[in-house]
């Protein structure tokens, strides 16, 4: 097998990280773009000593879960990774990758729950961050997604995984940035204004919120006229904020941020619950599977233990932590984001939850003070970013914890290895439940409920 290489493949399934997979004479060749049971010629694009990599030049035969895409940009824009595979195979797949990924990285076979399937698998995010560039001639400001595997901005004016309301409201947004001759940030001069558009809103569209990123703050004056426009066209907007990043960096959002019209924060209303949520703050982008994902959380805690103390660690502003208050004794939300701790605060008292401490650190250094002061944490629920939990997170976490630890996970080959750390401290997983949070794209939600092992006598 060498590069250039063409050959006729059958597709045999998806791995983690979105790709398919098929066999050349038993050696395994990925490609991005396959649907399980499709027929494809592909080329080989990087060959090494156990598989090999190759691009599909041709689809001899489509798979019976190939669909059509609703999506006029699919083709080229590297969101959606899978908006051509039947939503019921997608799910199928994601189930696989998850039993896969566990065994590959933990060395055990672990029984798989059936996925939570989205409530909607279009028009579900509540989160879009748009970069922003602009053209060499015209000037005209562009804002989209980028183009699969490349820093290439595609000009998007309409998302099917984004509300009608919202795609119009970011049309407007660029439209009327370019009419008050606000320039886009140059990434290879670091020099312009407007780098992210970013808009989050509730599930209801009935409140959103605009941050404006931008390079410096020379511009901010005419940013309040643009904000000014936001506000008088869109009635449901609640605030305009900037936030300043000049930094040479892929990171959005920089540390500082300000509210130049209305309020800086919207609200979310979820299993009966209000949650005020900053800029900067996380909270889930598909609320409407959120629910579902707090719900059984909920379960897995009430089935097996009656009015525990919880740890809700990598918090945010403590949705779960709040959704969870009215079954426990007690509960500690820990939170490292100055603001999201703020506005944890905020919820607890707007939904009368007395029995929660909102706790502001990082995780690690919070979980050892809590094991320093013999805290007694009977569940321990712990959402950590894509990374994962650092050695020192997984180990004062399991010293803390008396009973179960209830990974969420965005992220199925850091949930493996951090298994395997926890695995060290006598939790061993007995529950693995996926849950579809991001349909038509190839991440996956994960919870793995961990039971502390009695320690077995020499």
């Amino acid at each position: 097998m060498r590069i250039k290489d063409r050959y006729n493949v059958k597709i045999e399934k998806m791995v983690n990280g979105g790709r398919s997979l098929a066999r050349v004479e038993g050696i395994p060749v990925f490609a991005a773009g396959g649907c399980p049971l499709d027929i494809v010629e592909i080329e080989i694009t990087k060959v090494n000593k156990n598989f090999a990599e190759a691009k599909i030049t041709n689809i001899i035969e489509p798979s019976i879960y190939r669909e059509k895409s609703i999506c006029p940009y699919s083709k080229e824009c590297g969101s959606c990774d899978w908006l051509y595979m039947n939503y019921s195979e997608q799910l199928n797949q994601k189930e696989n990758i998850v039993r896969e990924t566990l065994k590959n990285i933990t060395g055990c076979e672990y029984q798989t729950e059936k996925i939570i399937s989205s409530p909607k698998i279009k028009e579900y995010r509540c989160k879009i961050q748009l970069p922003v560039s602009q053209t060499k001639v015209s000037k005209r400001l562009l804002s989209g997604y980028y183009k699969k595997n490349s820093h290439e901005l595609i000009n998007i004016k309409y998302c099917p995984m984004q509300k009608d309301y919202i795609n119009e409201l970011a049309e407007f947004i660029k439209e009327e940035a370019q009419l008050l001759k606000i320039d886009a940030y140059d990434e290879n001069k670091r020099s312009g204004t407007l780098r992210h558009i970013l808009i989050r809103h509730s599930s209801d569209y009935n409140e959103i919120l605009i941050v404006l990123v931008v390079n410096n703050t020379k511009s901010d004056k005419i940013l309040y006229k643009l904000a000014k426009s936001i506000k008088e066209k869109y009635p449901k907007v609640r605030g305009v904020c900037i936030n300043y990043n000049s930094g040479n960096t892929n990171v959005i959002l920089g540390e500082k941020t300000k509210c130049i019209t209305g309020e800086n924060f919207y609200t979310e209303r979820l299993c009966g619950k209000t949650y005020k949520i900053s800029a900067g703050s996380f909270f889930q982008i598909n609320p409407y599977c959120a629910e579902l994902l707090f719900n059984k959380i909920e379960e897995i805690i009430t089935s097996r233990i009656e009015k525990p103390v919880i740890l809700d660690a990598y918090s945010g502003v403590s949705a779960i932590g709040i959704r969870l208050a009215e079954i426990s004794e007690k509960v500690i939300s820990v939170e490292e984001v100055k603001e999201a701790a703020e506005c944890a605060k905020e919820n607890a008292i707007i939904n009368s939850v007395n029995n929660i401490e909102i706790i502001n650190s990082d995780a690690s250094d919070a979980f050892e003070k809590l094991l320093k002061n013999d805290v007694s944490i009977d569940v321990s629920v712990t959402d950590p970013p894509r990374k994962g939990c650092s050695p020192a997170s997984v180990k004062y976490l399991s010293l803390l914890t008396k009973k179960y630890i209830i990974y969420v996970s965005c992220n199925i080959s850091t949930l493996a290895r951090d298994i395997n750390l926890f695995k060290e401290y006598n939790f061993i997983p007995v529950l693995i439940q996926p849950v579809d949070m991001f349909p038509n794209t190839y991440h996956i939600e994960t919870i793995a409920l961990l039971e502390k092992q009695n320690k077995k006598e020499a």
